[in-house]
């Protein structure tokens, strides 16, 4: 990529990088990440890095350290309850707000649930944890509202996943497999009122594998 400044493609790809490896545990809560560190192993200039750290901490991922970079913060129970409750809510009300879907929609959804399934089949959770966001994405998008689609991924991407890998996470991403398909059917059927109610079961019954995680950790 050279020392220069990052086009915005390289840069987000980056950003989703480092998110990823934080959210899910891969960087660990208390770990320093330094501008100059990132910057070297990513063989990029030290700007693009330091925005992206930058950003990262405005969401509430990391803590800017005085002469020492950034700390990633220490989720708490609470934080992740609070999360997992608006989640849940916002979620069910973009259902709720889908006037009708057409079978191209539909037919596109089901190929994102289809990729989601590949994915847990070949136990590849950042494959599972990305087509599952693509998927999600596209469902809310469906509410034609971009604030609550933005406010909805925001939520979504600050998450921490502690223990999706763990034996009690991978189950659950088997079930959540023919949940996907059952929300556009239900959708399909125009049953809305039961898709807004498998949905927050779908978001909810992965509340305790994150908590029970995030206790272990403490």
């Amino acid at each position: 990529m050279g020392e220069s400044a990052l086009d915005a493609s390289p840069r987000s790809s980056l950003l989703e990088e480092l998110r990823m490896k934080i959210v899910s545990g891969q960087i660990g809560p208390g770990e320093i990440l330094t501008v100059p560190t990132l910057a070297k192993a990513w063989g990029v200039s030290t700007t693009p890095v330091r925005e992206i750290l930058l950003e990262l901490a405005g969401v509430g991922l990391l803590e800017a350290r005085r002469n020492r970079g950034f700390q990633v913060k220490r989720p708490t129970v609470t934080d992740m309850k609070e999360l997992f409750a608006l989640r849940a809510q916002l979620e069910a009300y973009a259902l709720s707000c889908i006037a009708s879907v057409t079978s191209e929609e539909c037919a596109a959804l089901r190929l994102q649930a289809r990729a989601i399934e590949e994915a847990v089949n070949r136990r590849n959770t950042l494959k599972y944890l990305e087509t599952d966001r693509v998927y999600h994405l596209h469902l809310v998008g469906l509410a034609r509202n971009r604030r609550l689609l933005d406010m909805i991924m925001n939520l979504r991407d600050n998450m921490r996943l502690y223990g999706i890998d763990s034996d009690a996470g991978l189950r659950r991403q088997q079930i959540s497999v023919p949940e996907h398909y059952r929300i556009v059917d239900l959708l399909e059927a125009n049953d809305t009122a039961q898709a807004i109610e498998l949905m927050k079961r779908h978001i909810l019954d992965w509340e305790p594998v994150f908590v029970d995680a995030i206790v272990d950790i403490d």
